[in-house]
């Protein structure tokens, strides 16, 4: 038989083992990336088509996260942020904002930057800015100048999507706007409202995490 020192000495050993395959696991976890999407190409512009769904789903990871949604070649929604569009080109963005109103802290993030002409459309209507507490998201490439405030889906409205996946039936906002690539290179893209609700002043979870609220756009 073992004697007490001997089996503390066991016990200690295996929680450190369960402890540190624990933590491989989680380290492993946040190294994964979801897919890159490309742009589809073949007219005068790139095309990317994004969503926004305030409860992701079955379509993501985590279903009361808030998350940003892409549409494949093939016309199917894949739950990532990582994009890939050709370099010195023209892409025009749409985006169907399916999420409420949660305000800026910044209003310079209600303005229009960076787009052609400085201006985007909302639901149809150009216009280069919206009221900074009508706010759901932003998509802003800093290193590109680019900043374009979404409009968020009023609280009255009715045939709200709450959690994905959000057809285009229920009730949304349609943003579209158009933007030129510079050089090659891998640019940091994100969302500057605080929407990620439970966290602290509204920026962690889906606000920090690849595949939610932040990612990455390959100029190539």
């Amino acid at each position: 038989m073992l004697s007490s020192s001997a089996s503390r000495l066991v016990v200690t050993v295996a929680a450190v083992v369960v402890v540190a395959a624990l933590i491989a696991l989680y380290v492993a976890k946040l190294l994964e990336s979801p897919p890159t999407v490309e742009a589809t190409t073949g007219g005068p512009a790139a095309q990317l088509t994004l969503k926004t769904e305030a409860a992701v789903g079955p379509e993501g990871g985590n279903k009361s996260w808030v998350s940003y949604l892409i549409k494949n070649s093939e016309g199917e929604w894949v739950h990532s942020t990582m994009f890939k569009v050709p370099a010195h080109s023209l892409v025009k963005v749409t985006v169907y904002q399916f999420d409420g109103q949660s305000g800026l802290r910044n209003p310079f993030l209600s303005q229009v930057h960076g787009t052609v002409g400085n201006t985007m459309r909302l639901n149809g209507k150009v216009t280069n800015s919206i009221e900074p507490e009508a706010a759901s998201h932003t998509f802003a490439i800093p290193q590109m100048g680019l900043i374009v405030p979404l409009y968020g889906v009023p609280e009255e409205a009715p045939d709200q999507c709450e959690e994905g996946p959000c057809p285009l039936d229920e009730t949304h906002e349609t943003i579209t706007f158009m933007f030129r690539t510079g050089k090659p290179g891998h640019y940091r893209w994100q969302c500057f409202v605080p929407c990620a609700a439970g966290f602290l002043y509204g920026f962690g979870g889906p606000m920090q995490t690849i595949g939610y609220m932040d990612g990455f756009v390959q100029v190539v």
